[in-house]
């Protein structure tokens, strides 16, 4: 195995420096970012919605009911596509709208568990505090969508640089490996 990646070191090289890009592009351009990632999942739901479609009008008599199940979720893929680049801020909205519910309830559930582990655990109140934030950076977010969306495309292109640059170490390793036959990297 380690042969076949050092031989395509330059295909993990090559991911890491988009990744990198991309990165880079979440800090310095984030609404082309945010524009760009949006209209690609406009894209990917069509397609897959499409797919969907032909598949649910290629099948044969026998699989009606299975037809009506594929014929839906055609629809629906192709809707939400339509819908994502006719109106991308609905798209990128909802996904906020999303992650804000998301922290709010895990704050909530946060609290109750700190609660009930009052008696069997010291210092609980760490984990409560875990949930207050949880819960303020859900009010946040909704209070002010556009700085949260933001925040959010920031985290992701933190990750990507990040994930990037490891990507690029680890291709340089490979590298150095191809031309040993078999032999375990050192370290």
């Amino acid at each position: 195995m380690l042969q076949y990646y050092a031989k395509l070191w330059w295909v993990v090289a090559l991911r890491g420096i988009f990744a990198v890009l991309f990165g880079i592009c979440a800090f310095f351009a984030p609404i082309a970012t945010l524009a760009a990632l949006i209209l690609l999942f406009g894209a990917f739901a069509a397609a897959d919605g499409v797919s969907a479609l032909l598949m649910a009008i290629s099948g044969s008599q026998r699989e009606a009911s299975d037809r009506g199940i594929l014929a839906l979720q055609g629809l629906l893929g192709l809707g939400v596509g339509l819908l994502t680049w006719f109106s991308p801020v609905v798209t990128a909205f909802s996904l906020l709208l999303y992650i804000a519910a998301w922290t709010l309830a895990t704050g909530v559930l946060q609290i109750v568990a700190a609660i009930r582990l009052r008696k069997d655990i010291p210092n609980e109140w760490w984990l409560i505090l875990a949930g207050l934030v949880s819960i303020v950076f859900a009010f946040l977010l909704l209070w002010q969508p556009l700085a949260g969306a933001l925040a959010v495309l920031w985290m992701i292109g933190a990750w990507a640089v990040v994930c990037g640059i490891l990507l690029i170490g680890a291709s340089l390793r490979l590298r150095s490996a191809r031309n040993t036959p078999h032999t375990p990297l050192p370290g």
